[in-house]
């Protein structure tokens, strides 16, 4: 793969692909993402992405989630071992597991390019390797606000945009 050499230095990507979606991002994309969410947190990282289909989407969310359905990403943040202080270790993030037919459908229900949603799913899974998380509501618009600013870097327009305006209940597109 022919990396952008700026980008390379700031991110080593293990991109594992193990769907037979036809309109995965490019390499290069996934990299921009990756670094636009480091957001100045890290001046390293070093990830696994793996693109997969369905099945493998289901099974990594029941088992690990216990939701029996495949979803758009699933973050497995590596656990710094206790007295390391080694900077190459330290860049470790984990990996992100994304499904391709999850991440199609949802840009289609949701009236957005494809690519949009890729980079949202990218920079979502990478903040959360990072430490962020959306389980309390505070924590949430604290996510929720870094991922707005970070596409909005990448002229993209508030993925969240949608959902805070619909009538309460409604249910999305």
């Amino acid at each position: 793969m022919n990396a952008n050499p700026a980008l390379a230095a700031i991110v080593d990507l293990d991109l594992q692909i193990a769907s037979d979606a036809a309109d995965l991002p490019a390499f290069d994309d996934l990299l921009l993402w990756v670094a636009e969410a480091l957001n100045g947190e890290q001046d390293t990282a070093s990830l696994t992405i793996r693109l997969v289909d369905n099945p493998e989407s289901q099974q990594l969310n029941h088992d690990y989630r216990g939701k029996d359905a495949p979803t758009n990403v699933l973050s497995f943040p590596f656990e710094l071992p206790p007295g390391i202080d080694d900077p190459d270790v330290k860049a470790l993030l984990g990996d992100l597991i994304i499904c391709a037919p999850v991440v199609a459908r949802e840009a289609a229900e949701q009236g957005k390019p494809v690519a949009h949603h890729w980079a949202h799913m990218v920079v979502h899974g990478t903040l959360h390797l990072l430490g962020y998380d959306h389980i309390d509501p505070a924590d949430a618009e604290i996510m929720e606000s870094l991922e707005r600013r970070i596409l909005a870097t990448l002229d993209i327009p508030d993925p969240y945009w949608l959902e805070n305006h619909l009538p309460t209940g409604t249910p999305p597109l």
